[in-house]
């Protein structure tokens, strides 16, 4: 979440970020009123114990309790106050870094670097869906029957590429200092708000339990965060760097064309993720380092790719600063997302109290950065399609091929 003392002391600043994001700045005047009540009211409930304390202490005890009931009437405003300003607050976005590029949408993000040539085939290509069908490898139908749409069955050679895309990034991460985490795949609700990702217009996206009141996470970053949830951790020992795999989980509602057939969005899919706590002297630093991982992994697999700089009208609302890797995709012509790399700045940390300890005993909240290593069903896309022979075949990356039995899938 946002520093409450930024936006009482500096509420234009917070307004520009929310113009800069395309977002209303209604609620952040709504904010200050409903924090001017609270603080005045917090307020009057002090004074008012000082007094009914004061009375008490001269035997005047009728006095003593009048005012004990009024600060009872004021206690009872308070409640319904807090819960208001609070879901308001968990709607503000995080304040970009101010050399990130302003714009309105994804049309206005900027592709700062390309890899690789895109592939020439001299035959007629086939989508992830038509290779993985007449391959045997991907079942969206059997799926469909047994859960419903938008999920997928990874059979065979094609389950076995998961895992070795998996083993690929974990050893190029570990190599790198990454310690590698398997998480939960479910959060308490109070957890994920504090990780900024359950504010009110955020639960529809979520999976509920609702017998045991928790979410299921939709990436391994939100139960990689609370790692270090309450804990001050000494500056020598930044930057604490993890690897973490999980089954992520999200609704993805509405109509998304031809995004809906396949597996490129779906309800249940794999992720290898990087999370890190950053001093926040080097979290930009640490951001360019993380982004050049995800490149690292994708060069290691051949994929023709750009990275591209998120203006602010499309960045996430943790973010500070985000950046995506876009893989081509042949049958749709263009690059589409497969990785994203973000610094979150102080908003995470500030919602989990993960704090840095300097030299002079000073803390501080460290910085928080998240950053996809492998997104398992969209690079699975990637190398099917870039790796197509005209017999249908799949060629598999050289780099893979140790982790493997076989070097093609036919």
């Amino acid at each position: 979440m946002l520093d409450i003392e930024i936006i009482r002391k500096n509420p234009e600043k917070v307004k520009e970020a929310m113009v800069a994001r395309n977002k209303s700045i209604e609620i952040i005047d709504d904010f200050i009123d409903l924090d001017t009540k609270w603080r005045e009211l917090v307020s009057e409930i002090q004074s008012l114990t000082v007094e009914q304390k004061k009375l008490a202490s001269e035997k005047k005890i009728d006095e003593a309790k009048k005012i004990k009931n009024k600060i009872k009437e004021k206690e009872d405003l308070l409640p319904e106050i807090e819960k208001s300003r609070y879901s308001i607050l968990l709607e503000i976005p995080n304040i970009p870094f101010e050399n990130v590029k302003r714009g309105k949408n994804e049309s206005e993000n900027n592709a700062i670097k390309t890899f690789g040539e895109i592939p020439k085939f001299d035959f007629e290509i086939k989508d992830h869906m038509d290779l993985g069908e007449n391959l045997g490898i991907i079942d969206t139908k059997k799926a469909s029957k047994a859960s419903g749409s938008r999920f997928y069955y990874l059979k065979g050679k094609g389950a076995l590429l998961e895992f070795a895309l998996i083993r690929y990034a974990i050893d190029i991460l570990t190599e790198n200092d990454f310690e590698p985490v398997i998480v939960p795949v479910m959060i308490k609700p109070d957890v994920y708000e504090k990780m900024g990702r359950l504010s009110p217009s955020q639960r529809d996206e979520r999976y509920y339990i609702e017998a045991e009141d928790l979410y299921l996470v939709g990436s391994g970053e939100h139960t990689l965060g609370p790692l270090q949830m309450n804990e001050v951790i000494d500056e020598k020992d930044f930057p604490k760097r993890y690897v973490g795999f999980s089954s992520c989980f999200r609704k993805e509602a509405g109509s998304y064309g031809k995004d809906v057939k396949g597996i490129l969005r779906v309800h249940q899919f794999d992720k290898v993720e990087m999370y890190v706590f950053s001093d926040p002297l080097k979290s930009e630093e640490e951001h360019k380092f993380m982004v050049s991982m995800q490149e690292k992994i994708y060069q290691g697999l051949d994929l023709p790719y750009q990275v591209v700089e998120i203006c602010t009208g499309d960045m996430g609302p943790t973010d500070a600063r985000q950046f995506d890797i876009e893989a081509w995709i042949p049958s749709q012509n263009k690059y589409r997302e497969v990785a994203s790399c973000s610094n979150t700045s102080d908003y995470q940390t500030r919602g989990i109290n993960t704090k840095i300890k300097r030299g002079d005993n000073k803390t501080e909240y460290a910085h928080a950065l998240n950053a996809t290593a492998i997104a398992i069903g969209r690079t699975i896309i990637a190398i099917l399609e870039n790796n197509q022979n005209a017999d249908g075949s799949i060629s598999i990356p050289k780099n893979l091929q140790k982790y493997l039995s076989f070097d093609i899938i036919s």
